[in-house]
């Protein structure tokens, strides 16, 4: 294999992530559903032969760092995928997160018929069955109850749907039309993608994209080893961190964590956490892995390139069955959402010390999880979803930004237009919430107040943290204000929602969510 400059590695790295902005553009372009079309809450990828991560968009931190979960799953599965093939998986304990995550993996051959890689895309559903509308639930006792489950099957044949795969798909969702416009979208952003890589090939050879992919792959491992290296050079002891997971019944459960450098690489050690249980967010362990790479990719510079060489260098170790690494059928559809945001809470606290110059004060720690669907026998079933923004935490040298995703999610914001079109659903207010950032040298950023009134009879899931203490301050700054959530009535008076629940409630009715604010920076 030929050495690569380091000029030939950024170019060749450029190519590889376009591709993945391109697949992520045809998916947006072509999807049905505001959650995908206007929210944007997908991913993209593409993976070597061997399955190693090789370029991304830049999308979804937990959709991205557990993806490669996902194709392992589907290379496991079928070791003889055809050109114009493609693998759907959501089963969080076969290479998923949580069943609302549908993933297509499609294999990329050129016109002999040789393997060149694989691209892949995640986009999460709003509806893929399961007890309530959304899928989503906290009062979940299983993760039967959270909808349907498909480990990975050959989805997509020789080009085609197998159509007994789109039945069942589009039969266990109570809004099939939006279902049947994403997984179209899924399937034909990935053939784009696809057509990409060939071209690629035709006009560089497969002997030359070969090379690159192992390249970059091999430069980004150099990097992250020397950056790695370089900072922890002063840092003799453990790095070590807990908090805690509100529960929708009984106490909090405890996430900690111990990071050590060692001869192998930067190790996450998560054993002691406390045990997956229902009522808590829990998470596999693909999304406690993507939490990693985030937090890794949080101490290191831009220059390390984001693909699956950078991550050679990081462990995790759990206690399987622990709430970071749950295992069936325990339910983990909030642990994808909620769990996530806890883990890289404590990640980024343990490591806080030790990279002053990288790490800010604590941001909101929740996506702050909103459905609202039909009830039964209503004569038109919807199912809305969105992530609602907070306060970012004091950063080095700069406040915290106000009202945006934190954490382990990145997707945008549904355009009131788009909602109201969409959703029997009226925007009453959305403003930032005054005051909720924590104060400090540098201040924590705002969270941000939104009132919906219902204009149909619904069924209303709020999943939320950070609803009893706010997110944490950093060298003397205050911490941010707690959620704080409310229904109320038509005519009544307002009601507290609690921040891992469902709630039946009647048209007119209006639900307000105050989401935290940052923590802040230094002493005011």
């Amino acid at each position: 294999m030929s050495e690569f400059s380091s000029a030939d590695i950024g170019v060749w790295q450029s190519r590889f992530s376009g591709i993945c902005d391109e697949i992520g553009a045809a998916l947006k372009r072509a999807a049905y559903s505001p959650n995908v079309k206007e929210r944007e809450d997908f991913s993209c990828a593409l993976f070597t032969p061997a399955g190693e991560l090789v370029g991304q968009a830049e999308h979804i931190p937990v959709h991205l760092g557990s993806m490669a979960a996902s194709v392992g799953a589907a290379i496991a599965a079928f070791e003889d995928l055809q050109p114009g093939d493609q693998v759907v998986v959501n089963d969080p304990f076969h290479g998923g997160t949580h069943l609302n995550d549908i993933t297509f993996v499609a294999p990329v051959h050129d016109g002999e018929g040789r393997l060149l890689g694989y691209v892949a895309n995640r986009a999460h559903h709003a509806d893929v069955g399961g007890s309530v509308p959304g899928s989503l639930s906290a009062e979940a006792v299983d993760s039967v109850a959270e909808g349907l489950a498909l480990p990975p099957v050959r989805a997509v044949r020789g080009g085609f749907w197998e159509p007994d795969i789109r039945r069942i798909l589009l039969a266990n969702t109570r809004t099939p039309d939006e279902r049947a416009g994403d997984l179209d979208a899924q399937w034909g952003a990935n053939r784009m993608g696809a057509a990409r890589i060939v071209a690629l090939v035709n006009r560089h050879g497969l002997d030359a994209v070969a090379e690159a992919m192992q390249n970059v792959c091999d430069h980004a491992e150099r990097c992250m080893q020397s950056e790695l290296a370089a900072a922890f050079g002063g840092i003799s002891d453990p790095l070590v961190a807990e908090d805690f997971l509100e529960a929708a019944t009984g106490d909090p459960v405890r996430v900690q964590v111990e990071i050590r450098w060692e001869p192998r690489g930067l190790v996450a050690d998560f054993r002691g956490s406390g045990a997956a249980r229902p009522g808590v967010p829990s998470a596999v362990r693909a999304v406690t892995r993507a939490c990693l790479e985030f937090a890794a990719r949080t101490i290191t510079s831009s220059d390390v390139p984001r693909n699956g060489g950078a991550s050679r260098l990081l462990h995790l170790e759990t206690d399987p069955g622990a709430v970071v690494d749950a295992l069936a059928p325990m339910p983990v559809g909030v642990g994808n959402v909620e769990a996530s945001q806890r883990i890289a809470d404590v990640l980024l606290a343990a490591l806080g010390p030790g990279f002053p110059d990288r790490v800010g004060a604590g941001s909101q720690g929740t996506m702050n999880n909103l459905l609202i669907g039909s009830v039964p026998g209503a004569p038109r079933n919807f199912v809305y979803y969105e992530t609602i923004g907070g306060g970012q935490g004091g950063r080095p040298e700069q406040a915290g930004q106000n009202g945006i995703h934190t954490g382990m999610t990145n997707t945008a914001n549904t355009p009131v237009e788009a909602l109201e079109h969409a959703f029997p659903l009226v925007v009453e207010s959305y403003r930032l919430r005054s005051g909720s950032g924590g104060a400090g040298a540098f201040s924590g950023g705002e969270g941000i107040e939104r009132t919906l009134r219902l204009a149909a009879d619904s069924q209303v899931t709020l999943l939320a943290g950070r609803r009893a203490t706010g997110a944490s301050g950093m060298a003397g700054g205050a911490p941010g204000a707690p959620g704080l959530d409310e229904y109320r009535l038509p005519g009544g008076t307002p009601q507290i929602f609690p921040p891992l629940s469902t709630r039946r409630l009647p048209a007119g009715t209006r639900v307000i969510v105050r989401t935290p604010g940052g923590g802040g920076r230094g002493r005011p």
